[in-house]
């Protein structure tokens, strides 16, 4: 099997964890019967993949730093299956133990989260798509969601116990 077709089978996988805290999120929207009651970390989630949209609007369309190593002359900085697959799954990482209380799982899911991260990376590089500055921008970028994702649920939850108990 290609390179490429193993990173879109990954990039096609990360799609569907997506998809399963999206079905979450309404769940709890539809079951609770209000948006406010919905969890916060399911409704910050769309955020940082805003984010990652506009970057990968701006890098696509307006500011081209570099063409793919295929002679293409496609844009290729920041890999886009690289930022799209990291970004989730350290969205999903920073959640996990929220919603999985085993341990051993979460480990196993972390472990399994960071191969695919780690093969669509080398996958995208080895498949003649991507420069390793693209696929490394990709990670940073990823990673600033992920902190900003991360900053913004915890000064969420630590608003929430800052807030007087106004029961009578």
């Amino acid at each position: 099997m290609q390179w490429d077709k193993i990173t879109n089978i990954i990039l096609i996988a990360s799609f569907a964890v997506l998809l399963v805290f999206v079905i979450l999120a309404l769940t709890q929207w539809i079951k609770r019967k209000s948006l406010k009651k919905t969890d916060k970390e399911l409704l910050w989630f769309p955020l940082p993949l805003v984010l990652m949209v506009i970057t990968y609007i701006i890098f696509d369309k307006f500011l081209i730093c570099n063409t793919r190593p295929d002679g293409s002359g496609e844009a290729s900085f920041p890999s886009t299956h690289v930022m799209v697959v990291a970004t989730i799954f350290f969205l999903v990482a920073i959640i996990l133990p929220k919603y999985i209380k085993s341990k051993v799982a979460c480990a196993a899911l972390y472990v399994f989260m960071l191969a695919f991260i780690s093969l669509t990376c080398v996958g995208r590089i080895l498949a003649n798509k991507h420069w390793l500055s693209d696929v490394l921008g990709a990670l940073g970028f990823a990673l600033i969601f992920a902190v900003i994702y991360y900053l913004i649920i915890r000064r969420t939850k630590h608003a929430k116990h800052l807030q007087p108990n106004h029961q009578g």
